[in-house]
């Protein structure tokens, strides 16, 4: 769980927002209107009141100021000197403490003030306090804006930290600038840090998580260190010696043993003895980083000696925390080939893990636990041997229970038998009956007193389909008794000739059909109107007919008689001499009135038989009972949320009644 979350931290506004905010609510909370006219008390209860609602804005701000940033000597000694790092303890305190001040010198202004008006004698005196009561405090505020702008940029800073628990299970990377720390955070968490080929990079602390035997680590990767005096080291590489010095962490110490860091192994080495001090009481691995490039076995004599006494520096920190596990001191692993970068990790935790284990076991409320508890050992009575027998009808027992427990499930038959869709489970497996066997008999279907299995024929399905077969073959001959084929014989040869060219004539067309059918002229037949080929039309049909030797004018007048639909119409009416004038100079409208009347549709009130009416009088009424019916649900329908309607025009508590103050806006 995270200790600390500097993200919550209220923004601090600057001096001059921080005064029109308090000035305002002051204005908008307290009352605004006094007059003359009123009783002195009255009046100096007025200004009392919005000096002394000004004062307590003024001390809630500030207090919630000082409140909410942490204090370096209550906090975890890890963020103390990292705040005191990032931001120097004394400027931080200072600016605190201008602000607490700054509350205190407000909080003496407002009781000052707030005397002199229980003696005010008139409205203008209790004005003129009111006013340089505020104007005092305001002025206090604005002479403390350099420390609220401090203060905020401190905020913003702090709020980008990462929150790093000082207390849970850590796993810490140190080293040169450049040897691979942050790839290796990168491999190893979910975290996203920076890789570049240059030194410094990483200008501040990231915090990755990792999963060990079910238990969560947080590694934190920390700036480069150089090996030079402490007082020459800047902020980047304060902040990996802070995180070195107060962290109980496992730590890995990075070695960059092929030199493409920039830094030898000599000067590696030396920066590892300048800062032993800090890996005292704290599980320590090297890390022989980049492998791919130079292997452990090829390095120099000497290269190999800074190393070795390196490892014995390690084993001797390890002894003084209470590991005597030397497995696992020295690593090699390359975080481009992923090679050993999983042993270097489980090494860590484990170590780490141990020296918990050890801790708490060491601890004073372990013992106290452990001396509660009393082992008895016997005594041997003699030197013979009395090896581990357990008796056989306890084998059988536990056996039978593992039977039990391993019941096989109906998704366990599912899976054997070809899983879901081919598995059906059978109803009838509970079946209590005398003999197991009879669960899976077909129950007998009785009809008319029998046995419908009785009747069944086994080789029903092979005899269907004999008879279908059979009738299939007397189909075909019928049809081919039926069937007339024109032969030569009873035709002349002028009908032989048209014949040959009729069949002629459809080859040609089924031979196109099957050719537009190949290609991409498949397409649906289009209206005539759109036949720009001009294929078929009227001429080349009579043109054809023609040469076949067929009157093609009943063909072609039939195809006319569609537009001669509206002059018989009219003719017709034309017949109808009754009502035409006798000169024959009646308007086409009446024409067009007439021939339209033929095609009118039917009355409503028209009477059909099956409707269940009398007459048409009795329809009339029904439909006029079943428009008054839906006539009022449809305008309820329409009087809703979404409708654009008004229900009411004029709402009574607005046009009502006497016109009082402030009721104005309403209307």
């Amino acid at each position: 769980m995270v200790q600390y979350n500097f993200k919550k931290i209220t923004v601090v506004p600057p001096g001059k927002d921080f005064i029109d905010i308090i000035l305002s609510r002051t204005q908008r909370q307290t009352p605004t209107v006094v007059h003359k006219g009123y009783a002195i008390s009255r009046i100096r209860q007025f200004y009392m009141r919005k000096v002394r609602y000004s004062q307590q804005n003024f001390y809630e701000k500030l207090s919630t100021i000082i409140d909410e940033f942490p204090r370096l000597d209550d906090i975890h000694p890890f963020y103390g000197d990292l705040l005191h790092v990032l931001y120097n303890k004394d400027h931080y305190k200072l600016a605190l403490g201008q602000i607490n001040t700054a509350r205190n010198i407000i909080a003496k202004i407002s009781k000052d003030y707030l005397r002199l008006l229980k003696y005010g004698d008139s409205l203008y005196r209790c004005k003129c306090l009111k006013v340089a009561a505020l104007g005092r405090m305001c002025t206090v505020v604005k002479r403390i804006s350099p420390s609220l702008a401090y203060l905020e940029q401190i905020r913003q800073h702090m709020a980008r930290l990462p929150s790093i628990d000082p207390n849970t299970r850590t796993v810490l990377i140190c080293g040169y600038p450049n040897v691979g720390k942050s790839s290796f955070m990168n491999k190893v968490t979910r975290a996203d840090v920076d890789v570049q080929p240059y030194a410094f990079t990483t200008k501040s602390l990231f915090v990755g998580h990792t999963d060990y035997k079910y238990l969560r680590y947080q590694v934190i990767d920390t700036p480069g260190i150089l090996d030079r005096p402490f007082e020459d080291r800047n902020i980047i590489e304060m902040c990996s010696i802070t995180a070195l010095a107060h962290l109980r962490a496992a730590v890995l110490f990075f070695l960059d043993i092929s030199g493409s860091c920039g830094y030898s192994i000599a000067q590696q080495a030396a920066l590892f003895h300048s800062i032993k001090s800090l890996f005292m009481n704290k599980p320590l691995v090297i890390v022989c980083n980049k492998t791919d490039l130079q292997p452990l076995e090829g390095l120099s004599e000497d290269d190999m000696k800074l190393v070795m006494d390196m490892k014995a520096e390690a084993m001797k920190t390890i002894t003084q925390a209470g590991d005597p596990n030397e497995e696992g001191v020295l690593l090699t692993m390359s975080t481009l080939t992923d090679d050993g970068v999983m042993a270097v990790k489980n090494a860590a935790c484990e170590r780490l893990l141990e020296q918990r284990v050890d801790v708490k076991m060491k601890s004073k409320k372990m013992v106290d636990c452990l001396n509660r508890f009393h082992v008895a050992v016997p005594k041997p009575r003699d030197n013979k041997e009395r090896p581990i027998c357990i008796p056989p009808a306890v084998l059988e027992a536990r056996a039978n229970a593992a039977a039990k427990e391993k019941k096989k499930l109906e998704k366990d038959f599912e899976q054997e038998n070809g899983g879901a869709g081919v598995y059906s489970t059978s109803l009838k497996k509970h079946y209590i009956l005398a003999n197991d066997e009879w669960k899976e008999d077909i129950l007998p279907e009785i009809l008319d007193g029998h046995n419908v299995a009785d009747f069944l024929d086994p080789d029903i399905l092979e005899r269907c389909e004999e008879l279908e077969r059979e009738e299939g073959l007397r189909l075909e001959e019928q049809a081919a008794q039926d069937a007339f084929e024109i032969d030569g014989h009873e035709l002349t040869e002028e009908q032989k000739e048209i014949l040959s060219q009729i069949r002629k004539k459809k080859a040609l067309l089924i031979q196109e059909h099957r050719m537009k059918k190949r290609t991409a002229e498949s397409r649906p037949i289009v209206p005539r109107k759109f036949d720009k080929d001009r294929k078929f039309t009227t001429k080349r049909m009579g043109r054809q007919l023609s040469s076949m030797g067929v009157d093609p004018s009943a063909a072609i007048a039939r195809s006319k008689s569609r537009g001669r639909k509206r002059e018989r119409s009219l003719s017709r009416a034309a017949a109808d001499g009754d009502d035409m004038e006798v000169d024959g100079q009646q308007s086409n409208k009446k024409l067009r009135l007439r021939s339209r009347s033929r095609s009118k549709s039917r009355a409503p009130e028209e009477v059909i038989p099956g409707e269940g009416f009398k007459d048409s009088e009795q329809k009339k009424k029904a439909i006029k009972k079943a428009k008054d019916a839906t006539r009022n649900r449809n305008k309820e329908a329409r009087r809703g949320e979404a409708d654009r309607v008004i229900p009411t025009l004029k709402p009574k508590h607005l046009f009502s009644g006497k016109r009082t103050l402030g009721k104005t806006s309403r209307r």
